[in-house]
């Protein structure tokens, strides 16, 4: 593995999972309803979040998995975290639940400036 792959994992992601910037990312989830998903912890989300986002703490094991579960799989997720690692490994429990797609913010919410 290249240090290039390893400082960005997203060379791996599967194919259900997609990185957007955040100008792609802010035109997909003003489309209309979205499943859009904070996963950062309580404390992180109530300092600020994005409009509309619900709070799934990644850090929450089994709660986590079951709040996920309340979600269409059918239907693309759109995550971020703090600085687009969590998400990422979010988005990686979410393919293996079997959501089809998921798109998480490069960078997470540290460059939301909207």
């Amino acid at each position: 593995m290249s240090i290039f792959s390893f400082l960005f994992k997203e060379q791996n992601l599967p194919d259900a999972i997609a990185i957007l910037d955040r100008k792609d990312y802010k035109s997909a989830i003003s489309k209309g309803k979205v499943q859009l998903v904070d996963v950062r912890t309580k404390r992180e989300f109530m300092s600020g979040h994005i409009k509309g986002a619900k709070n799934i703490d990644f850090f929450q094991g089994s709660s986590f998995e079951s709040n996920f579960s309340e979600l269409k799989k059918d239907q693309p997720v759109y995550l971020y975290c703090q600085s687009g690692n969590r998400s990422q490994k979010a988005a990686r429990k979410l393919v293996k639940m079997g959501f089809d797609k998921v798109y998480d913010l490069r960078g997470g919410y540290r460059t939301w400036t909207y």
